[in-house]
């Protein structure tokens, strides 16, 4: 995998992404996804252009400033949006093969890198200095849920440049479906309802991602999963949580997600006020289980609306793979 690279070459053309994106996905899903954007951008403009989407109403950064600063909670809340931290996760994988102990997953989720530059340069500053196998990335690159792709694009390809071997992504409810060859010509490998497996020595681990589960629904769990070999070790990435109980049953064993930010904006406890997705609470930040799958959903490193946290710090994740408590090396 660390040899992989695209035949596609990036273009800030719209047309020449289209193209591109024909070549990658085939024509038909490429412009049936681009149509169900198309689509969706036009639900959330009214007739004089206002964004009537929770997440792009104009006035809605103002008015969580307003509110936090009348709290005089704006600074502290700024500052904890930017104070990123690295976590660590272990799944205990019963059977799992011994040249995969130890074997270590960095997730980064909900980037937003358009969003506030110095949250870009510390996950930059953060990711530089980890050591891990493979980096996963569960989607939201975009600020808005609409727009140019330009900036994002320009940020993703900064943070390309810090992370080892080849990422593995997937797209979220705020990204384009034009980033898919964007990114794959900087060198990311991006997972489009698609697998792959990851071969170590005799072990076999497969990967699999599925397009936006949450606002344009365009996942397809059946094409994610049909080269994994039944009984085989298999993680799903997904953008969101929401997809866990049809995960559970096609037999993934792990579940790697965000989207919800844990709450961003949380009581004290890490009581989500809200979570923008159709799930139990349960899923809504670290660990669950869901039958025999694990599960995990990160905060996420970035912010949505406005560049604020409170209760809720932003995180990076690094998962450990392991047999069990008395497995080598532990």
């Amino acid at each position: 995998m660390d040899g992989f690279t695209s035949p596609l070459i990036g273009d800030h053309s719209d047309t020449e992404r289209t193209y591109q994106l024909e070549l990658r996905l085939g024509a038909d899903h490429a412009r049936r996804r681009l149509a169900t954007e198309h689509e969706r951008e036009a639900l959330f403009l009214s007739r004089t252009g206002k964004h009537v989407h929770p997440e792009n109403l104009y006035s809605m950064p103002g008015l969580v400033r307003l509110a936090l600063s009348l709290g005089g909670l704006y600074q502290r809340a700024v500052s904890n949006s930017r104070a990123l931290r690295v976590t660590r996760n272990r799944f205990v994988v019963p059977g799992l093969p011994p040249a995969l102990e130890g074997y270590t997953l960095l997730q980064l989720s909900d980037l937003h890198v358009d969003m506030d530059e110095a949250n870009l340069h510390a996950v930059i500053e953060t990711v530089r200095e980890l050591d891990y196998d493979l980096c996963v990335i569960t989607g939201d690159y975009r600020r808005d849920t609409w727009g140019d792709i330009a900036p994002a694009m320009e940020g993703m390809r900064r943070l390309r440049t810090h992370l080892k071997g080849t990422p593995l992504a997937i797209l979220g409810n705020h990204d384009s479906v034009l980033m898919v060859p964007e990114m794959e010509s900087m060198g990311y490998r991006m997972l489009m309802n698609e697998s792959l497996c990851l071969e170590r020595e005799d072990a076999a681990l497969w990967i699999a991602g599925v397009d936006d589960p949450h606002l344009y629904q365009t996942h397809d769990l059946a094409a994610a999963t049909r080269d994994i070999p039944p009984g085989a070790l298999s993680l799903l990435l997904s953008h969101t949580p929401e997809i866990h109980t049809e995960a559970a049953r096609a037999g993934f064993d792990l579940y790697l997600c965000g989207h919800t930010h844990g709450g961003q904006l949380c009581l004290p406890g890490g009581i989500p006020l809200t979570l923008d997705a159709r799930i139990p609470r349960r899923l809504g930040r670290g660990n669950w289980m869901e039958d025999a799958m694990q599960g995990y959903t990160t905060t996420g490193a970035g912010t949505s609306i406005l560049n604020v946290r409170l209760n809720c710090p932003p995180e990076v994740t690094l998962h450990q793979l392991s047999a069990g408590p008395d497995s080598v090396g532990q």
